[in-house]
């Protein structure tokens, strides 16, 4: 199995920016559609969402 070296959080400094993928609206694979602090007491993220970044915004579990 290859290592993968993540990012550190430049938030908290203490977690590592985890990778995170998703589907698009036609089933297409969407690779690292987001990034999210491995730290839960941080909680940092940034995402892409049509085609716009965005960031900070609170981390919760999707209902789908």
């Amino acid at each position: 199995m290859e290592s993968i070296e993540l990012p550190e959080c430049r938030k908290c400094g203490k977690g590592a920016m985890l990778p995170l993928s998703d589907y698009g609206r036609e089933g297409a694979s969407i690779e690292y559609k987001a990034w999210v602090c491995s730290n839960p007491e941080c909680g940092f993220n940034i995402r892409i969402d049509n085609g716009e970044i965005s960031y900070g915004r609170t981390v919760s579990q999707s209902l789908k």
